[in-house]
């Protein structure tokens, strides 16, 4: 078993909308996530979320706590290994880069109506990302 080790960011904004970008390659190319990636040789996870959410969306953020982790098998003998941090952004300017498609601000009732990543609407409730309560929906 060969495992990736990958970290991804958790974005809210002051309206509580979370920021997603659209996967512009496999796996999940075309659906809407949260950023993230591989991480570098030596890299920590919350230094490979900070560096994927710039190079995803132009933002600069500061990594908060880690709100999950899940192992994500993708066929071959080949899994993820992901954990999600919550984070702020410091700076930068929203525009979708690296291998995203777009990048775009969301509230939470338009999870549902997006081709989201597995379970991803269900992650961000029960982190409970849009206030306290959002897990129960």
């Amino acid at each position: 078993m060969t495992m990736i080790r990958a970290a991804s960011v958790v974005i809210v904004d002051d309206r509580s909308r979370v920021l997603l970008v659209q996967r512009g390659r496999n796996p999940d190319k075309g659906r809407w996530s949260v950023p993230g990636g591989k991480c570098e040789p030596g890299e920590s996870f919350a230094e490979a979320a900070a560096r994927e959410a710039y190079e995803e969306t132009g933002l600069r953020v500061e990594i908060g706590r880690e709100l999950w982790s899940l192992t994500i098998p993708i066929g071959d003998g080949v899994e993820y290994d992901v954990h999600d941090f919550a984070a702020t952004v410091t700076g930068g300017e929203l525009s979708a880069g690296d291998d995203a498609a777009d990048a775009r601000w969301f509230a939470e009732a338009e999870l549902d109506t997006l081709d989201l990543t597995h379970d991803l609407a269900g992650y961000l409730r029960r982190a409970e990302v849009f206030g306290p309560g959002t897990a129960a929906r």
